[in-house]
């Protein structure tokens, strides 16, 4: 019975057990199944993780990299910028001590002029103690006079008074009669007398009026001295070596054709080491291409557009020196108003010559004599120096307009309001018309004493460039020509025509028109060669 029971219970109890393991073996297989697809879970999250980490190791590098090229661009931008700031520290620095160059020149010539009028003050009291002394000397010289005159009338009286008693003792006259011979022989004397004081009073006024006018003369020349400069026709520009001179000469000469054209100016390139010679009559245009070389030397690019842009930024320079030069003028005269026009006239005259003499130098001076003399005879010096320093403004211009120099003066005078005073001293400084005011014979005088003194004129210099001058004006008369250019020494005129004015075949006949009007009007040794260019130049601009 017992057996029974416990093999079922047995037999359950295995049963069990048996399902138990089985159950453990299939959740074991479960669990091992489950842990590996963690397990694999787990390596495809830790495989995905190590991705990602690769990846922003990489993206940290790329930006590392990245930061460093910015870093490495803003250090090389940095540099430059301190290398442009250095530069332009550089160019200014020069500038700076190149304007104060030139404000130490200023200042050494003021200087100059201060020693001089110091110099020329201690001259003038000099001069009036010696007046002073010969006044005392003279005064002296009138008392010892007096008082012999005073013993003459003393003894004339003595001596009437004895002749009056012998007539009364001799004629037995009576007082009445004896008083009216006595007059009339007296009165004769004292005719006689009277004439001879007055004769000498007025050689003595005539002596002291041309003393007098002398002294002021002196005074005026003597404290408006100026010097004397000879006019040249050639500049010199200096090289930094000698490879230049193939560079400005360029390729088959064309960059000296160009250059001679642009300013027409004879570019003379030789032996002389280290420089070229700039050759033209006209003052103007020679600086204008000195100016134009100076810049193209420095810049080092040299080639026909360049040189057209240089010439252009040196005939702006030019204009500019000219304002300048009327200003300083004004200021060195103590003038404070004139209309601007009127002073851009005036500077054009720095680069006018008259018989070799710098037309504004000698405007300046006849205005510091005019002004002198003006102030020494107490009248209007303001107005003298005004009159003095536009007498020759019409030089200015007279090549450009037709008439004297005189009457083209006057017009500009009454264009810009001058007053009649100052016109009447344009006009009559040469006699065309009368002087109506002290001020205009000061003007008139001021003239004479600056041009007649020794070195001031040159004659042949002045007939060299009115010949030049008479070269371009028969070149642009004709119509169709743009410009003309006397160069060579007068020895060529080169012409510049509008090619849609005149042909090729029409240049021909235009030089041989030239050349029989120059043969007719003008003399001159040699021979004279006339060039006439036709360049047509087309330009277009890409946007």
């Amino acid at each position: 019975m017992i057996n029974n029971i416990l093999i079922p219970a047995v037999i359950a109890i295995i049963s069990c057990l048996v399902g138990a393991c089985i159950g453990y073996s299939v959740r074991k297989h479960s669990w091992e199944t489950k842990a590996q697809n963690a397990q694999n879970d787990a390596d495809h999250i830790i495989a995905d993780a190590q991705a990602q980490v690769s990846a922003a190791k990489a993206e940290m590098n790329a930006q590392k990299q990245a930061a460093e090229a910015i870093k490495q661009s803003a250090e090389n931008t940095k540099k430059e910028k301190i290398l442009e700031a250095q530069e332009e520290i550089h160019n200014y620095k020069q500038e700076v001590e190149a304007d104060l160059n030139k404000k130490r020149d200023e200042i050494s010539r003021k200087q100059n002029l201060l020693q001089q009028h110091e110099d020329t003050i201690e001259h003038k009291n000099s001069l009036l103690v010696e007046q002073e002394n010969k006044l005392s000397q003279k005064e002296n010289q009138l008392k010892n006079r007096q008082a012999e005159l005073d013993q003459k009338i003393s003894e004339a009286d003595e001596l009437v008074e004895q002749r009056r008693q012998k007539l009364f003792e001799v004629a037995e006259l009576d007082k009445e009669e004896a008083k009216k011979l006595v007059l009339d022989n007296l009165s004769e004397q004292l005719v006689k007398e009277r004439a001879e004081l007055i004769r000498a009073s007025n050689e003595e006024v005539q002596a002291k009026a041309d003393h007098f006018a002398n002294q002021i003369l002196v005074d005026a020349i003597q404290s408006s001295a100026a010097d004397t400069v000879a006019e040249t026709t050639v500049s010199v520009v200096d090289l930094p070596n000698e490879e230049m001179k193939g560079r400005i000469i360029g390729r088959e000469g064309r960059n000296i054709r160009s250059f001679e054209a642009l300013t027409g100016v004879d570019l003379i390139i030789d032996d002389t080491p280290k420089v070229v010679t700039l050759s033209g009559f006209d003052p103007i245009r020679r600086e204008i291409a000195k100016r134009a070389m100076e810049r193209l030397i420095k810049d080092g690019r040299i080639h026909p557009a360049r040189i057209e842009e240089m010439v252009d930024k040196a005939r702006k320079e030019v204009n500019d020196d000219i304002y300048e030069a009327g200003e300083s003028a004004l200021m060195d005269l103590g003038i404070h108003r004139m209309n601007p026009e009127l002073v851009k006239t005036l500077g054009r005259l720095k680069y006018r010559t008259s018989y070799g003499q710098n037309v504004l130098a000698h405007s300046i001076e006849v205005g510091k004599l005019a002004g002198t003399m003006a102030a020494e005879l107490g009248l209007d010096e303001k107005l003298a120096v005004r009159a003095g320093l536009l007498h020759d403004i019409g030089k200015a211009i007279d090549h450009d307009i037709e008439g004297s120099h005189v009457e083209i003066g006057v017009e500009l005078a009454r264009k810009y309001h001058e007053s009649d005073e100052v016109i009447n001293a344009i006009a009559a400084h040469h006699g065309d018309v009368p002087k109506l005011t002290f001020v205009a014979e000061l003007v008139v005088a001021a003239d004479t004493i600056s041009s007649a003194r020794p070195g001031a004129r040159s004659e042949s210099l002045e007939n060299y460039i009115r010949r030049l001058t008479e070269l371009e004006r028969i070149a642009t008369s004709y119509p169709g020509v743009d410009q003309a250019y006397a160069i060579q020494a007068g020895r060529e005129v080169r012409v510049m025509v509008e090619p849609s004015e005149i042909s090729d075949d029409r240049i021909t006949i235009l030089a041989h028109d030239i050349r029989d009007q120059v043969e007719k009007e003008l003399d001159y040794p040699g021979n004279i060669k006339i060039t006439v260019i036709r360049e047509k130049r087309v330009v277009a601009i890409a946007k």
